[in-house]
């Protein structure tokens, strides 16, 4: 494991240490009198100071704060598809993105509830560059992916990533968590990126087909939508760059503020859906597709495909696409309620007379609408 030691999470044995250099950060402090209430510090510091492993961590700590969140800023959380999963089988979790931390938080929820193991989840070294950041990644079982590489820095990195991968899935049988695509989807077009599934494969055995290594790993999609996305206004800046062709740079403390808008800001209700395991389908595309790009091709689009039909479709989402449009073709979809409520929403953070800004923001929630029509 020596070449992993600057990505891989901690091992138990390390938990504990870990644990003592970061017992006294105020924000540790902060979390932990969010997820246990009306507790005196006394209490979470002495369970966490005789915790030693990662799951005792994830189950005593991560788990309630997690139950705390959906309480306070959710009206809950609805599953499906999980009674596919075996115990004691690993899978490669291929998910869209769109919260830096729950996504992952709340798939882990769910496989706890589900009586399955939790994953091992890749996070960009962006967003952990404080110290107490990582230590808090690591013991939470993230490996990390680096950001802002050169092209050679960068193939190297990814070799390590994908070695990673592979050294979970089939020698210590860990469940992965990746995102289909570098970054969240911003603009609700959850689309899988080749290179992705290209930096996976670089582990397969030497002469081993990129689709016969995928048979061997489990893939499994999945589909997770949020009712109102709470960090919609602050990806605006970012789609009118984009949608006006100009350089977007992101603030000095973006992702940390996008972090804590995402974890504590309203989303009502929240769907997670498992996918189908594509072993089947992927031997469908050997057979029915020639050659090693339209067969990856045809492999993105099968996920794309998983992906997109298993997310749950909101009234936010349909109410969008008909303001997009100026129509009323999804209108027995939602209340005339729900809809004044969104309207009051998208109003109050989003200047009425920028048509750019109102087109992008309805886009957003109206794009899994189009994608699941298409």
């Amino acid at each position: 494991m020596s070449r992993f030691e600057d990505i891989r999470p901690y091992y138990d044995t390390e938990v504990n240490d870990a644990i003592k250099e970061i017992i006294d950060h105020p924000m540790l402090k902060a979390m932990m009198n969010f997820t246990f209430p009306g507790a005196s510090d006394a209490y979470w510091r002495d369970l966490m100071l005789h915790c030693h492993s990662i799951r005792d961590f994830q189950i005593n700590f991560i788990y309630p704060g997690v139950k705390r969140v959906l309480e306070s800023s959710s009206n809950g959380l609805s599953t499906s598809g999980f009674e596919k999963l075996e115990k004691n089988t690993s899978y490669l979790f291929i998910s869209n993105h769109r919260d830096i931390i729950l996504d992952t938080s709340l798939l882990n929820t769910s496989l706890y509830e589900h009586g399955l193991s939790m994953t091992t989840s890749a996070i960009g070294d962006n967003l952990v560059k404080k110290p107490f950041l990582r230590t808090l990644a690591r013991i939470t079982r993230n490996f990390i992916i680096k950001r802002g590489l050169s092209s050679r820095e960068l193939l190297e990195a990814s070799k390590t990533v994908s070695s990673y991968i592979r050294t979970a899935l089939l020698r210590e049988n860990r469940s992965v968590w990746i995102a289909q695509r570098e970054g969240r989807t911003k603009d609700g077009n959850d689309m899988t990126h080749k290179g992705v599934l290209k930096m996976i494969a670089m582990a397969s055995n030497e002469g081993e087909s990129l689709l016969d290594y995928f048979k061997r790993i489990n893939i499994v999609p999945i589909s997770i939508s949020y009712e109102y996305d709470p960090t919609d206004i602050l990806k605006m800046p970012e789609l009118l760059a984009k949608a006006r062709s100009e350089a977007y740079i992101k603030g000095e403390n973006e992702d940390f503020h996008t972090l804590l808008s995402g974890i504590l800001g309203q989303k009502n209700r929240i769907h997670i859906h498992v996918g189908d395991l594509l072993t089947d389908q992927i031997e469908d595309i050997q057979k029915s597709v020639s050659g090693p790009a339209k067969q990856l091709q045809a492999f993105a689009e099968l996920i794309d495909q998983q992906i997109i039909t298993g997310y749950k479709l909101w009234p936010t989402k349909y109410i969008a696409y008909d303001l997009l449009h100026d129509g009323k073709e999804f209108s027995d979809k939602y209340t005339s309620d729900e809809k004044a409520h969104f309207e009051a929403r998208f109003q109050k953070g989003v200047d009425l007379n920028d048509s750019v800004a109102v087109s992008n923001f309805l886009a957003m929630y109206a794009n899994p609408v189009v994608n699941q029509k298409n």
